[in-house]
């Protein structure tokens, strides 16, 4: 089991969560709890309703979309941080490939942190506007 310590070094380097200060990562990792899956299990589902937000501490994982895989995602390595926000669609499916452990950390219990915390939410505004107008921009000058 990861210590407070290791869980909030990792949660830092989660790009939405890198502008966050020590004292909010805490905050989160407080709110968040490990979570065990099976060899072979399904995390989350492709076009499935997003519960929340998914770091790995350990074990590996594959990532499918229409059927084909796309990435393979170790420690350190997380999905679903769009559900924290709008708790939209899930875009993929995950699936265990060995027994894993990850930090999960639900919907319900991110929103009230963000709603006490006007600077967090400040961050994750800029973070989002800052991937946002990535996107634009790559759609742009590939023309997708």
């Amino acid at each position: 089991m990861a210590t407070k310590k290791e869980k909030t070094e990792r949660l830092g380097k989660v790009e939405l969560f890198s502008d966050l200060s020590q004292k909010d990562l805490g905050r989160i990792v407080e709110n968040a709890k490990e979570v065990t899956h099976s060899a072979g299990q399904t995390i989350v589902t492709d076009g499935q309703v997003g519960a929340g937000f998914h770091l790995i501490l350990d074990g590996e994982a594959s990532v499918f979309r229409g059927g084909r895989t796309v990435a393979h995602l170790g420690p350190g390595d997380y999905f679903g941080e769009m559900a924290l926000i709008d708790g939209g669609r899930r875009t993929a499916t995950v699936r265990a490939e060995t027994d894993i452990v990850t930090l999960f950390l639900a919907q319900w219990g991110f929103k009230p942190l963000v709603r006490e915390n006007a600077q967090m939410a400040w961050k994750l505004l800029v973070h989002l506007s800052k991937r946002l107008r990535a996107e634009q921009e790559d759609h742009a000058t590939h023309g997708h």
